[in-house]
């Protein structure tokens, strides 16, 4: 019962941020980058602590760094000379300190930082380049996080079948096609809410709705794994306790860095939403 009241709690406390933050982004997007980077960070941070190497600063603040500028530095022409910095101060560092740390940490702290960033990256980039915010900002959040609400009931009343048990043994098959039906729903009811009610301005390409509602759900569930993957590989349970009853940041955001990147992807082939 404790837990259950400390998830919704989080709950709540996590949506009222995200409205504000919302409401915000639509008078200045910068905003949205700038808590994109701090979100980034962190998790970034969660990530190195699970191997033991937050206190490892001569890589874990570069790291920490590196994750926290690239979400705002997007629309800038200083992505890649950062890239490129990063990675020579990275092998730099490993060069320095060869004693204190081995190349698979070294590899560990590099890649887990490239695939956040990147991942988080191409949040903050349908924010500041799509419109209507707050149809990307909805769709970002609500496309996994249904697909993740959607295996779990479906998985949970008929699932019979395991999906990848060894990695994460309460994942069934049928959850996985309840969470691409639940994904899909979402898809095709936010395109028909904005475009019936919060953005009638706008045409809404349902098609292409449908195709993200398809591989958002796929493309979750590996990101779900992959992280969970990592979990079983070094150890724990969680992230971090950052939120009661949900784990941390990265236990929230896991499929977000996967979904995020694929859905900026189709936007570019097939826009979800241009102005009438």
């Amino acid at each position: 019962m404790k837990s259950l009241k400390a998830r919704l709690l989080t709950a709540v406390v996590g949506i009222s941020i995200i409205l504000v933050l919302l409401f915000l982004g639509e008078i200045q997007p910068l905003v949205i980058a700038f808590a994109v980077a701090a979100v980034t960070a962190f998790m970034t941070g969660e990530y190195l602590h699970a191997n033991k190497l937050l206190k490892k600063y001569f890589i874990s603040v570069p790291c920490i760094l590196f994750a926290a500028v690239i979400p705002i530095v997007l629309n800038t022409g200083l992505v890649y000379p950062i890239i490129a910095v990063f990675m020579i101060v990275g092998f730099a560092m490993l060069i320095y300190n060869h004693k204190q740390i081995n190349y698979l940490d070294f590899a560990y702290a590099m890649f887990g930082t490239l695939l956040i960033t990147f991942g988080m990256s191409a949040f903050s980039a349908l924010c500041l380049n799509c419109k209507p915010l707050s149809f990307y900002f909805a769709t970002i959040f609500s496309l996994p996080w249904m697909a993740d609400a959607g295996g779990f009931f479906i998985g949970a009343s008929f699932g019979k079948h395991k999906l990848c048990p060894n990695v994460s043994p309460k994942k069934t098959v049928e959850g996985a096609v309840g969470g691409v039906i639940f994904c899909v729903l979402t898809a095709v009811v936010l395109g028909l809410l904005f475009a019936f009610v919060i953005a009638p301005e706008y045409k809404f390409n349902f098609v292409a709705l449908i195709i993200l509602g398809v591989v958002d759900a796929v493309v979750s569930i590996f990101g779900d794994l992959s992280f969970s993957l990592i979990k079983r590989s070094v150890g724990i349970k969680d992230y971090s306790s950052v939120f009661p009853g949900h784990g941390g940041m990265l236990d929230r955001f896991d499929s977000i860095i996967f979904t995020a990147p694929v859905m900026l992807a189709i936007n570019q082939f097939l826009p979800f939403a241009t102005v009438v």
